[in-house]
């Protein structure tokens, strides 16, 4: 990914005042220019329906990027030369005869790729695909990107999946998730497969058990009419936490190549043992904050968020021990886990080995401890290893040490953004970090009867005060075992 693109493209974003393109994607792309990546003749075209010209929204897109870019990397020259590529044109997706508009000024490149990144929301995905079909831009040279969430049900995605797959074909389609474009859960697949040290571990016999953790400090930020209708196991676990599970549970595909990433994923979602009727009770916990306190902030409860209902029982935080029911993984837990409001902003993958099978240097010389292998994702990318190693002085004191690799000190350059690398791949065409159509619905079909549970028994949401690491039946999911969440307490 280093050299330019050979692709000239056109980049055209749907929502292109929303809040994810002006945080994610135009900053992503003027990265992509900087450093070269993009073809000389590649062009963006943002779409929305304010009505603006292109000089007041390339004066608001240079704003946010000069606000989300790292300090330091706003150039006004460069920002002049990417401005050239951006232009912007008011449509209202909604409206078929706005589409012909849209089809005349992307007729200069029709000898182009076309990608159509659909930053709305997915009810506007079909109407979408269906108007670009109908004007003649649904050809085999156009990609269509879809942001989660895609559906809110089987049901839904399905539905939502027809739709799209009556304009596109599947080879075609781009479902993101931005968090297989992190550089961290790219090398947990180089740690994996590129490593005769771990591989032969990677499993039942050696592994005690693993955690899955994505928390946020931030509530809903003025997102509370969406979430209030989705909740974190929409939200979150259908996506974000299930494709990092499969990614450190899947067997080796033969070539690294999209179909067969994706077929070994798929092999882990439909592995997942159900929780259905008691079972939701047992290993799954919902969570919704209070009011609270971090830093000596007050921090509001969630039913006083902006367009949350206050009588709402939407879940703001999910915990689960799910089973994988192969060979490798068989009675080795998974704790997923995911909230807002929490103590610690942090995204990560714990390994815990099985510990020693024999106590050699005995007790009250210090207790043996589990090795274990933290694949941190975020804030900061890094993947440490804790091992045991004799503490200088006399006698045989164990101490707990831990090889660390970080990623900015390792490589001496800048970290891509993981919609830097996305972006690119959907131009070039490489599907592998992208989900397919047979990998959600997957997904939704193990999620739906644990959501239906949750209805089914009536039961609220645990209350956990903002700030904290969550309600305290998240904790006894893993205690009843042995076992504990790796949190700074």
């Amino acid at each position: 990914m280093s050299a330019q693109s050979s692709i000239a493209c056109d980049i055209v974003v749907f929502g292109g005042t929303g809040d994810l393109a002006m945080r994610k994607l135009l900053p992503a792309l003027y990265y992509l220019h900087r450093d070269r990546h993009l073809h000389a003749d590649t062009r963006v075209l943002a779409l929305a329906r304010a009505r603006l010209d292109t000089d007041s929204y390339r004066q608001q897109v240079r704003r946010h990027i000069s606000q989300y870019v790292a300090q330091g990397d706003f150039d006004e020259a460069v920002w002049q030369q990417f401005a050239q590529r951006l232009d912007y044109m008011p449509l209202d997706v909604s409206q078929r005869v706005e589409f012909p508009r849209l089809a005349k000024a992307l007729e200069a490149g029709a000898e182009r790729v076309r990608v159509f990144y659909l930053a709305t929301f997915p009810e506007l995905f079909a109407a979408t695909a269906r108007h670009l079909h109908s004007v003649g831009l649904a050809d085999e040279r156009a990609r269509i990107v879809l942001e989660k969430p895609l559906g809110q049900s089987l049901e839904s995605a399905r539905q939502i999946n027809d739709e799209i797959g009556s304009v596109f074909d599947e080879s075609k389609v781009f479902r993101i998730d931005h968090y297989l474009g992190k550089e961290a859960v790219q090398n947990l697949l180089a740690l994996r497969f590129g490593n005769a040290l771990f591989e032969p571990l990677w499993r039942n016999a050696h592994i005690d058990h693993v955690q899955i953790s994505v928390l946020e400090t931030v509530g809903v930020e003025g997102r509370g009419g969406y979430y209030d209708q989705a909740g974190a196991m929409r939200d979150m676990v259908q996506n974000h936490l299930l494709q990092l599970l499969c990614l450190v549970a899947m067997e080796a595909p033969v070539h690294f190549e999209p179909e067969a990433v994706r077929n070994e994923k798929r092999k882990i979602l439909e592995a997942l043992r159900p929780i259905s009727g008691m079972d939701v009770q047992d290993r799954t916990v919902r969570g919704q904050y209070s009011k609270g306190s971090r830093a000596g902030e007050a921090l509001p409860a969630y039913y006083f968020e902006k367009s949350v209902d206050h009588d709402s029982n939407t879940e703001t935080f999910v915990a689960l021990q799910v089973e994988i029911d192969n060979w490798r993984w068989a009675g080795v837990p998974f704790y997923l886990r995911t909230g807002k409001s929490m103590a610690q902003r942090k995204s990560e993958i714990v390994i815990q080995f099985k510990s020693v099978p024999y106590r050699l240097f005995g007790e009250g010389r210090g207790s043996p401890m589990h090795n274990r292998l933290v694949i941190r994702l975020q804030p900061d990318e890094s993947i440490s290893l804790s091992l045991m190693a004799k503490s200088p002085g006399r006698g045989m004191s164990l101490q707990e040490v831990e090889l660390d690799l970080n990623f900015a000190e390792a490589f001496n350059k800048r970290r891509w953004d993981a919609y830097e690398r996305l972006l690119l791949d959907v131009i070039e065409g490489d599907a592998t970090l992208f989900m397919r159509r047979d990998e959600i619905e997957a997904a939704w079909r193990w999620v739906d009867p644990v959501i239906q549970g949750w209805q089914d028994c009536y039961r609220s949401p645990k209350r956990y005060a903002a700030g904290s690491w969550g309600p305290d039946a998240a904790d006894s999911l893993l205690e009843r075992s042995g076992h504990a969440w790796l949190d700074e307490r």
